[in-house]
């Protein structure tokens, strides 16, 4: 068969499977058929493609594969908007766009400018200075900036912020705050990164035992949790294995 009829017939064929599924009048079968590349065509353009821009997956793939290729693509579009409108709002698009792009210092001087008056103590954008000060490895900053911000806003939760406050308590040395922030995490973290780095802090100050247990209650939660989580979360859990592993070989020694 040439290689021409087949891509004719392929192509026919999803445009009537994409008819049929999406209810469309069957006197596009006509034109499909009939019209070979043409009706393919037509169809496409006047059927296929409305609906990939109105669907929310297809929009965020076509997002998805828009930053792979341009990443600073949004940055330099809020950049813009901060250009016409010097915003508290564009500040701070910019400062998350900035933080997300792994741009720590920027990120941190944007959210610095937005830290006065009303915003002083804003919440979300301490710990968005937090976090960038975290990221270009100015811990004993961010544990300071997060502290600040549990004084002015007692009521504020947020999972991140509490696993950044434990990281950082471990990165400074304060080891034993660390696990008691780490502890609580252990069991309200919707992930497992925490309970990794828990088992491993604890390995590392020659508490194996209560290691053991960490690394051992992860690999059980796995296996009673999704297929979804356990994919999202399979780097924390394979190192949690490999620790593991690594702990029962020196035992055994």
């Amino acid at each position: 068969m040439p290689i021409l009829l087949i891509v004719s017939v392929s192509l026919q064929f999803f445009c009537l499977v994409h008819m049929v599924r999406t209810g469309r009048p069957h006197w596009w079968l006509w034109v499909i058929v009939i019209g070979s590349y043409l009706g393919v065509a037509v169809y496409v353009f006047t059927q296929v493609l409305p609906d990939l821009r109105n669907d929310p997956a297809s929009r965020r793939l076509v997002r998805n594969v828009r930053d792979r290729i341009d990443p600073e693509r949004q940055r330099r579009h809020i950049a813009q908007q901060l250009d016409v409108a010097d915003t508290v709002d564009n500040r701070r698009r910019l400062a998350e766009e900035s933080l997300r792009l792994g741009d720590y210092a920027s990120a941190a001087e944007l959210f610095q400018s937005v830290l006065k008056g009303i915003y002083a103590t804003d919440p979300a954008f301490l710990l968005g200075l937090a976090q960038s000060q975290a990221g270009q490895q100015q811990y004993a900053a961010a544990r300071d900036t997060l502290d600040a911000l549990i004084k002015a806003n007692p009521d504020f939760r947020s999972d991140d912020g509490h696993f950044l406050y434990a990281r950082c308590l471990e990165e400074i040395g304060e080891h034993q705050r660390a696990l008691e922030e780490y502890e609580v995490l252990a069991s309200s973290y919707p992930g497992e990164e925490p309970r990794l780095r828990y088992g491993l802090l604890l390995k590392r100050l020659q508490r194996t035992g209560e290691a053991q247990r960490v690394f051992e209650d992860m690999l059980k939660r796995a296996r009673a949790a999704p297929k979804y989580y356990r994919r999202k979360e399979q780097a924390f859990l394979d190192a949690a294995q490999k620790a593991l592993q690594a702990q029962e070989s020196s035992g055994k020694e």
